[in-house]
C-alpha cells in the first residue's frame, strides 16, 4: 500500500515538474573544461624552458627539448616514472625550438638556434650534428618536420629561409621563400606536401618537388601554426592571432593551385593561441594563453574546449601561470602536457556517469521545449490520474 500510495503521489509531482520545465526561459550553457586535472611530476626544481616535444611514431616516448640546449626522453604512457628518463648531451648552449621524428621513428630531428641541427638516435642515444648543417649558422632555426616518405626533412629559420635535409645533399635552400620567420611546418600525413606558416607573409605550400607557393589572402594574420592532423582529407589548419583559423585545401595534382576557406574565430573564447600539439584519432590540440586548450576537428570544422583557464587557476594556480608547451593522448580526452617550467599534468575526461547526467539533462530540456504538445500528450497518455481528472471536467465521469 505504502509503494502504491507514492506512486500515485509521484505522478501529479512529474507532471508538474514537467510543466515548471516548460515555463522555463531558456539560458545559454556556460563554456565547462571537457578534463579534470592532476600534477604527477615535475621534470626539475628549477625553470627548465621547455619549448617543444614530440611523440614518437610509435606512441612509446616523447622527446623535449628547451633552453640551454635541454634534450629529454620521457616515457608518454608512465611520464611520472623517472626511472624510465633518458637525459641527452647535445653539447649546445643554444635554444633548441623544435623536433621530428623520422616516420620509423629510429631518428628524430632538434634544430634551435644559431643553425643547430642535430640527429637523435634511439639504439644508442647519441646526439649529432646533420651534415651541411654549416650553411644554417648564424641563423635562429624556429621549425623542422619529416615528410611522411621519410628522405626528406624541412627546416624553417628566422629570416625566412626554408631549407631541405637528405642524407646525400645535406642542406639545400629553397626558392620563393620570404622574409617572415617560419613559426611552424606541417606535412600531410599521407601526401609529400606540406604546409608552411609565417608571422608576417601569410601561409604557404611545399610541393613534392620542393616548390614553394605562398597562398593568397593570408598574409594579413600573425600564424602560430598549422597542423595537417587527419590523413582522409586534403586539408591542414592554420591558427592565428586574435583566435582566428583558417583551412588550407590541398590541391594533391599541383599544390601551386592549393586554396583557402574563409576565416573562422572563436568569438567566446578568451585568450591567444600560443601552440598546437597533435591529439587523438586525427584532431589538433591547440595551446592558449591563459592555460587552456581546445580540440579543433577537422573532419567536422568544429572546435571544442577542452581546458578552461579558469578551471585551470581554480586547480593550481601557480602552474596555471606557466605556459603550455606540449599536449599528447594516449587515448581520446585522456592524456598529458608538459608546461614551459617542467611540470608533468595529467588530463583525463570527465566520469561517463557524470557526461550522462549531464546529457539526459540537456536532451530532456531540449525535447521539452521543442515539442511540447508531444511531451504532454505522453505524459496524458501514461497518467490514469490526468486522464480522470479530464474526463471530470468533461462531465464524462459516471461515478
Amino acid at each position: 500500500m505504502i509503494v502504491l500510495v507514492g506512486q500515485i503521489m509521484r505522478r501529479p509531482l512529474i507532471v508538474g515538474f514537467m510543466l515548471l520545465v516548460l515555463l522555463l526561459p531558456m539560458v545559454p550553457a556556460e563554456l565547462e573544461s571537457a578534463v579534470s586535472l592532476s600534477l604527477v611530476d615535475t621534470l626539475e626544481d628549477n625553470d627548465i624552458g621547455i619549448r617543444a616535444g614530440k611523440v614518437s611514431p610509435d606512441g612509446i616516448s616523447v622527446l623535449l627539448v628547451g633552453e640551454s640546449g635541454y634534450a629529454h626522453r620521457i616515457s608518454s604512457i608512465h611520464p611520472e616514472d623517472r626511472s624510465m628518463d633518458v637525459t641527452l648531451s647535445t653539447n649546445r648552449n643554444s635554444n633548441l625550438n623544435d623536433v621530428s621524428w623520422h616516420p620509423r621513428g629510429e631518428t628524430a630531428f632538434i634544430t634551435g638556434d644559431m643553425g643547430v641541427a642535430l640527429r637523435y638516435t634511439t639504439d644508442n642515444h647519441a646526439i649529432s650534428t646533420l651534415n651541411g648543417s654549416g650553411a644554417l649558422l648564424g641563423v635562429d632555426m624556429t621549425s623542422v618536420e619529416w615528410r611522411p616518405a621519410g628522405d626528406y626533412a624541412y627546416f624553417g629559420g628566422s629570416d625566412g629561409s626554408i631549407w631541405k635535409f637528405s642524407e646525400g645533399s645535406g642542406m639545400t635552400a629553397l626558392d620563393g621563400t620570404r622574409t617572415s620567420p617560419i613559426s611552424d611546418i606541417s606535412c600531410h600525413r599521407s601526401q609529400n606536401v606540406c604546409v608552411v606558416t609565417t608571422l608576417n607573409d601569410g601561409m604557404a605550400v611545399i610541393s613534392t618537388n620542393d616548390q614553394v607557393t605562398f597562398l593568397s589572402s593570408t598574409s594579413g594574420n600573425t600564424w602560430i601554426g598549422v597542423d595537417c592532423a587527419d590523413p582522409t582529407l586534403n586539408e591542414c589548419v592554420g591558427f592565428a592571432s586574435g583566435l582566428k583559423t583558417q583551412a588550407i585545401r590541398i590541391d594533391t595534382i599541383d599544390s601551386s593551385k592549393s586554396t583557402v576557406r574563409d576565416i573562422e574565430q572563436f568569438g567566446t573564447l578568451n585568450g591567444e593561441f600560443t601552440g598546437i600539439s597533435r591529439g587523438h584519432d586525427g584532431t589538433t590540440i591547440v595551446h592558449l594563453a591563459p592555460f587552456s586548450t581546445i580540440r579543433q576537428q577537422p573532419l567536422i570544422s568544429e572546435a571544442f574546449v577542452q581546458i578552461l583557464p579558469e578551471d585551470a587557476s581554480n586547480w593550481d594556480s601557480v602552474i596555471s601561470g606557466r605556459s603550455i608547451e606540449m599536449v599528447w593522448e594516449n587515448e581520446h580526452q585522456q592524456g598529458f602536457l608538459v608546461t614551459s617550467f617542467g611540470n608533468i599534468v595529467e588530463f583525463e575526461t570527465i566520469s561517463d556517469e557524470e557526461e550522462l547526467t549531464m546529457i539526459s539533462v540537456i536532451v530532456m530540456i531540449a525535447v521539452t521545449v521543442s515539442v511540447p504538445g508531444v511531451v504532454l500528450g505522453l505524459i496524458y497518455m501514461n497518467s490514469p490520474y490526468l486522464q480522470r481528472k479530464y474526463l471530470q471536467l468533461r462531465g464524462f465521469d459516471k461515478k
